[in-house]
């Protein structure tokens, strides 16, 4: 027999956000601490970034059929028997802490297509940024919430018993989508929650006829609609954030017959090298109730110095999408517009902007290019070229030409443009390299010339 957790309640965010600092004092926790802004700091221990290698999806007869495994697939197969003993194992050690952490909350604000989700945690932290990247509930709906569509056990550092088949270190993320469980052992680094549930959107929202995407979304006074596909500095995030523009979302969106809609409920920015000057807004909105993860500040006065990597380049605020000025809530829109296609190009060779017919969308869009810069990844030193398909490889569950099929007929069904833009250097290559990608001046005008 499954061993079960106590009904736990959810906690309001001031409280959540005193007993995070509070635990975070306790040798077993981790030290958190308050910033000059408000905002709480914390650290992720041993791992400061996804452990994609560690991650394992059961291949039970359903996922055999219907997910995409084998050479250049992001999925990596699990038995229902090792699963059930890594669960075991996470649900052992939540019962044995003084307090556990449970969020009730949602994913897509579409209301027809929303996904009820429970993040049961060992941390407080943990518990807080999941309150602010999923969809907060009303008293009303937490009242009628009922039985999650999917839960999530997440132990933190508790590891898992590296002995045990399948299992490559003392890190082990487990998904079982027959279940609808997630299970997390040996890492306290939250973005496993947020994109966890994001490569389980991946799978269940296809079967709906919808299209999930790795993507910014914005929207002009008009209501056009503009999607930003982009790896790792590529101005995704500048680009969707626009002052003279609606923000839907920075990063997981879905495409239905309704129009497009935000997955999430926060925002989570990369926080390295961040000024007030180039990033007003994600500046703005580190204060209370954000979670800044992996940061370095002055222990006297509490102020941050964004510039300092020490700990990680992966430095990230996660924060309510209500903490941006220009946020649109809710977080839908009507059919995009524009599906613009973004690629760091270091080499010289793209042209600023192009104009796509459906099949050169589709090419680019299953070859997910960019080139590497430095700055943009620990260890690079020299430009290396880049692809990942759908712009989001390391998330995808089906195979990529799925989502670029259902990507084309969306495109032509409601007429929508494809662009790729380039926001690294054209005409040659560049060398040295001034600044890294998401500092070029050059890319909203480019944007512009789209307009």
């Amino acid at each position: 027999r499954q061993r079960q957790l106590p009904q736990v309640h959810p906690c309001p965010l001031q409280p959540l956000a005193r007993r995070a600092v509070r635990a975070g004092h306790q040798v077993r926790e981790g030290v958190v601490f308050i910033t000059a802004t408000g905002a709480l700091a914390t650290l992720s221990g041993a791992k400061t970034g996804r452990s994609p290698r560690d991650k394992r999806i059961v291949k039970d007869e359903a996922a055999a059929q219907e997910l995409w495994w084998g050479k250049g697939s992001p999925n990596i197969e699990m038995d229902e028997h090792t699963f059930l003993t890594n669960r075991e194992r996470a649900v052992d050690y939540l019962n044995s802490l003084d307090k556990v952490y449970v969020n009730d909350q949602f994913l897509n604000w579409d209301p027809e297509n929303r996904i009820k989700v429970r993040i049961i945690s060992a941390r407080a932290y943990h518990s807080l940024f999941m309150h602010n990247m999923c969809i907060r509930p009303t008293e009303e709906e937490l009242e009628s919430f009922g039985t999650p569509d999917f839960t999530i056990y997440n132990a933190g550092k508790f590891p898992c018993n590296r002995y045990t088949h399948y299992m490559t270190s003392s890190t082990s993320v487990d998904i079982n989508l027959g279940r609808r469980e997630m299970v997390i052992l040996g890492t306290q680094y939250a973005g496993e929650m947020k994109k966890g549930l994001f490569g389980v959107m991946h799978y269940l929202m296809p079967k709906r006829r919808i299209l999930s995407l790795h993507s910014g979304c914005n929207m002009g006074r008009d209501g056009d609609v503009a999607l930003f596909f982009g790896l790792s500095g590529t101005g995704k995030t500048t680009l969707s954030t626009d002052h003279n523009r609606l923000l839907i979302g920075d990063d997981e969106h879905c495409w239905s017959d309704n129009g497009v809609s935000n997955i999430e409920g926060g925002c989570y920015a990369k926080c390295i090298d961040l000024s007030r000057e180039k990033e007003p807004d994600i500046w703005n909105a580190i204060k209370f109730g954000t979670v800044l993860e992996n940061v370095v500040f002055d222990e006297h006065t509490r102020e941050v110095d964004y510039t300092d990597k020490s700990v990680t380049e992966n430095t990230r605020a996660a924060y309510p999408i209500e903490y941006i000025p220009n946020a649109k809530i809710p977080c839908v829109g009507p059919h995009p517009k524009n599906v613009i296609l973004l690629a760091c190009d270091a080499f010289g060779v793209l042209p600023p902007v192009s104009k796509l017919n459906l099949a050169q969308t589709m090419y680019h869009f299953i070859s997910g290019y960019t080139a590497l810069v430095a700055g943009t990844e620990d260890g690079i030193k020299e430009p290396q070229a880049t692809f990942s398909a759908c712009f989001g490889a390391a998330f995808i569950m089906l195979h990529p030409t799925k989502y670029a099929a259902m990507l084309a007929e969306k495109m032509q069904t409601y007429g929508a443009t494809g662009w790729l833009v380039n926001t690294g250097w054209s005409g040659g290559r560049c060398d040295p390299y001034p600044y890294p990608c998401n500092e070029i001046p050059h890319d909203h005008h480019a944007y512009d010339c789209m307009r």
